[in-house]
């Protein structure tokens, strides 16, 4: 497995340009099984993720090509309604297949998703909204075996907010007869992603960007042209880096109006922000100051971006305390931060992070895909050299961090297992 090896004490200076958001571009890829036409698409990041899903959905038969930064979907020739449990297993996202096939081709046998290492995310909201639709569904040896003639309008309300949850049903709803309302539907920015490609490419969807999604089911969808959104997570995960480092950077290709909470915090922790219409510069010459927060739902603070803050407040002047309220398991990155020197508490959903002058580097491990981003950012600012190994998971949601961070200025190395 590759490795990174980072020195420590350098300040970032210069531009980056920010890739398209994984979590936008998994869901909208699916919206490809949805239509015979062609789904051409711009912006999409180079990312394992990525990779995976396409890989699943070439095994389904949809044609993909991909020249000159534009990948091109074809679902005209879908003749596997299967996700397999090896495919799956590397990436939950998979189950996003399971609405688009159900919706268009009255079946799916999707693998129940493995575990993962951050928590449960059980995929019950996703059947239970399907059968509201009119699905028979049977779960059997790990499979999710889904059936029907065509999917019926339904008002549905799930138990929780499920960003997943949400576009699986909205996808599938589509295509349903009739009318089907989604109440305490997921906000996020890939969600609106989404329900735009999806109006584009002939769905009728009221309600974007709000928690009630009211969708006219259509006999049919056609091609359209596509951009993924930029990824706010990769944009707050630099923005953090610059201000544990300091210096002075500037995003490329990103927006601000999706990141306000994120901005926030940066702003309270003493970072100068300012903003253009796809710019973002971070200017930061001092010590950080220790910012509080709590994990929640769209449009409250990111839990996609609670490791790197607490990477921050590590080194920060003050105190902290960071509550995580979306997924119970994690805090798997605290062991270790302190193992460079920090100095975190867990009292049970909380992690209180008393702030320290310098960390030294050391050989740490990567538990889950945004862990890893809050490591190098440590890494970055402890003395002397920190090993990060299980960095896969890195690659799995950031497009060539170490190529995008060496270029401003950080000493950053990957070697080759």
């Amino acid at each position: 497995m590759d490795k990174l090896l980072i020195k420590g004490g350098y300040r970032l200076n210069g531009d980056i340009r920010i890739a398209g958001a994984k979590n936008a571009a998994l869901p909208i890829l699916c919206a490809g099984l949805l239509t015979a036409g062609d789904v051409s698409l711009h912006n999409v990041p180079s990312l394992q993720d990525v990779n995976t899903m396409l890989k699943l959905l070439r095994q389904m038969g949809l044609q993909v090509t991909q020249e000159n930064g534009v990948t091109v979907l074809n679902g005209s020739q879908i003749d596997r309604l299967e996700a397999p449990y090896d495919l799956v297993k590397t990436m939950r996202a998979s189950i996003l297949v399971l609405g688009p096939l159900l919706a268009r081709f009255g079946e799916a046998k999707v693998s129940l998703p493995g575990g993962c290492a951050i928590g449960s995310r059980p995929v019950d909201q996703h059947i239970k909204g399907l059968q509201a639709m009119g699905a028979d569904i049977t779960i059997e040896a790990g499979y999710i075996h889904a059936r029907a003639k065509r999917l019926r309008g339904a008002r549905i309300v799930t138990d929780m907010i499920t960003v997943t949850g949400t576009e699986n049903l909205l996808m599938a709803a589509t295509l349903a007869d009739g009318e089907t309302v989604l109440e305490n539907a997921a906000r996020e920015p890939e969600v609106t992603d989404l329900a735009n490609l999806l109006v584009a490419m002939g769905a009728r969807i009221e309600g974007i960007g709000t928690d009630r999604l009211v969708i006219q089911g259509v006999a049919s969808l056609h091609g359209a042209q596509h951009t993924v959104i930029a990824d706010r997570i990769e944009t707050a995960t630099f923005l953090c880096a610059v201000a544990a480092t300091g210096g002075d950077i500037t995003l490329k290709n990103t927006r601000s109006d999706i990141l306000d909470v994120a901005l926030d915090k940066l702003r309270d922790a003493g970072v100068v922000l300012t903003t253009g219409p796809d710019w973002i510069r971070a200017q930061m010459s001092s010590r950080p100051k220790a910012v509080s927060f709590r994990t929640t739902e769209y449009p409250g603070f990111p839990t996609d971006m609670q490791a790197q803050f607490m990477a921050m407040n590590c080194i920060a002047q003050g105190t902290s305390r960071v509550t995580e309220t979306i997924f119970e398991n994690r805090f798997m990155h605290v062991q270790e931060m302190n193992r460079l020197g920090a100095k975190i508490e867990i009292d049970g959903h909380t992690a209180i992070v008393n702030g320290v002058e310098r960390l030294i580097g050391a050989p740490v491990m990567a538990t889950d895909l945004r862990a890893s981003a809050s490591l190098v950012i440590a890494g970055m600012v402890a003395e002397g050299e920190t090993l990060i190994d299980r960095i896969y998971h890195l690659d799995r949601g950031y497009d060539r961090m170490e190529v995008k961070l060496s270029a401003v200025g950080a000493h950053i190395q990957r070697i080759k297992s």
